[in-house]
């Protein structure tokens, strides 16, 4: 994991909730910590990291997530057993 998937990670976690973080941002950390990552009908995108299977919606039209979506992705993460 390079720096800008660390400074990705630190603004999920971050309190108060961090909204506005890009969605590729997201996804390459999602990469580099191996997670399988596929394309839904639509913006699904299914994601399974450590045993652990979720769905979000990329965000549209525009490319920062807002505040639910990054809660998600953080209890989602927590579940996979990565924290910051």
């Amino acid at each position: 994991m390079n720096k800008k998937h660390r400074k990705t990670l630190e603004q999920i976690f971050q309190q108060p909730v961090h909204a506005g973080i890009v969605w590729k941002d997201i996804e390459a950390l999602l990469k580099a910590l191996n997670a399988e990552i596929s394309e839904g009908s639509g913006s699904r995108v299914r994601i399974a990291l450590n045993g652990v299977r979720a769905i979000f919606h990329r965000p549209h039209p525009h490319k920062e997530t807002d505040k639910g979506a990054v809660v998600s992705m953080r209890r989602f993460l927590k579940e996979a057993g990565i924290t910051c």
